[in-house]
């Protein structure tokens, strides 16, 4: 079996699979009520984190302080406890379900935020904060624990006072979680789709899926 794999983000993974231009789509959400021609197969568990360089001396963020940032009201560290620098606000682009659940997390509206530089998939956000010493971002909770275990100078925020980690995520504590999903049409027409399937929902996998941060689901 060949599995040819292409990013886009979750909306990508949903049109790709409705429109059959893929068998099997990636989403990083729930299905929304207007999704209900496909079927959705929850593959792990993971949560939207906060991150900022290794270096950088805030150790957490309030939520008001979070929403300041990220709508230009407040531009420099020192407003969060940090040095007198200009913060880099780095955000996701349009298509991407991290963006949906953290403007909806935090209350806001699009067109409210004010990006510094805008990003696509979550290893693109990781790089970016961890080549900018005055950068914030919002990525996959997996992605940046991955990424922080091996090495690569971020770390993780508290959200609400709780610490993101693949833990937190596992034992609910967490609380800004999402699904990892597969989505197919609910009557594949291609025959080698019902069997990678039995194989990426099983218990084989768990192990591949903890290496990588996530959570499993089974």
């Amino acid at each position: 079996m060949r599995v040819d794999v292409q990013t886009g983000g979750s909306s990508r993974g949903i049109s790709d699979a409705r429109n059959g231009l893929a068998d099997i789509g990636m989403v990083s959400r729930a299905l929304k009520p207007q999704e209900n021609d496909l079927s959705s197969h929850a593959l792990a568990r993971d949560g939207i984190a906060l991150i900022v360089h290794a270096s950088n001396r805030v150790t957490a963020l309030t939520e008001e302080q979070v929403v300041g940032i990220y709508t230009g009201q407040a531009q420099s560290w020192e407003n969060a406890g940090g040095a007198a620098a200009p913060i880099t606000v780095v955000h996701k682009a349009e298509g991407r379900s991290t963006l949906e659940l953290f403007l909806a997390y935090f209350q806001l509206k699009a067109e409210e935020v004010k990006p510094s530089v805008v990003i696509g998939d979550n290893e693109q956000g990781v790089k970016t904060v961890a080549g900018n010493p005055d950068a914030i971002g919002y990525v996959s909770v997996g992605s940046a624990g991955y990424a922080a275990t091996h090495g690569v100078p971020i770390k993780l925020l508290p959200l609400n006072g709780v610490a993101a980690s693949a833990e937190t995520v596992a034992d609910g504590s967490f609380p800004l979680t999402r699904p990892l999903v597969l989505v197919t049409k609910p009557q594949p027409g291609n025959p080698l789709v019902r069997p990678f399937l039995d194989f990426a929902l099983s218990t084989e996998v768990n192990d591949l899926i903890l290496a990588l941060s996530f959570v499993p689901v089974r």
